[in-house]
């Protein structure tokens, strides 16, 4: 058990997340990030599972076969694209809906604060990229979230931060159709 190790990380993470947000923007967003991992149900697991390299609930789903806590924190965090399912009209299955921009943009900053938290000094440009295709996540999320998100990690792995965060106020908080958004990146400055 290791309460006080797990509240630093997550509060680390948290005001990574903040900043980053408010940066771009979304300050109410950057603000209320994962307050729920504070709660008790999120938060014991967290402590209980803690390793400091990688998420407690990864360590959780080994131990017991699930995380309660991931389930609650997917559920309440709408920058999860597992937030982002539900039965379309005449089906009768759940299926991934597209994420809304702002719900993405913040995913975007949650993802490279977890690596650089997670990585330390090792940390890359490169590492929310590699994470995400790696977990092949895209089976279970829209797939045009699935683009937008692998569109963003790429422009982060190649031009690195301040680029990314410039477009990301330039042009997908401004709603530019996705279409558009290579030809945007290209002459960005």
């Amino acid at each position: 058990m290791h309460p006080v190790k797990h509240f630093r990380t997550i509060t680390k993470h948290r005001h990574m997340v903040m900043r980053s947000c408010v940066r771009v923007g979304l300050i109410r967003q950057g603000l209320c990030h994962d307050l729920s991992k504070y709660s008790p149900a999120e938060f014991w697991q967290g402590a209980r599972y803690y390793q400091g390299n990688r998420s407690p609930n990864a360590r959780a789903r080994e131990a017991e076969g699930y995380s309660t806590a991931w389930m609650q924190h997917k559920g309440r965090n709408k920058h999860h694209y597992e937030y982002w399912s539900d039965v379309p009209p005449g089906k009768t299955r759940y299926e991934p809906v597209p994420m809304p921009t702002r719900y993405l943009v913040e995913s975007v900053m949650d993802r490279i604060a977890a690596s650089k938290v997670y990585r330390g000094k090792d940390y890359r440009d490169g590492d929310a990229l590699a994470y995400l295709l790696r977990a092949g996540d895209h089976a279970l999320m829209h797939p045009e979230t699935y683009e937008k998100l692998t569109f963003l990690l790429t422009l982060l792995q190649d031009r690195g931060e301040p680029a990314l965060f410039r477009f990301i106020r330039q042009v997908v908080l401004r709603e530019v159709p996705f279409a558009q958004w290579k030809e945007k990146e290209e002459t960005l400055e």
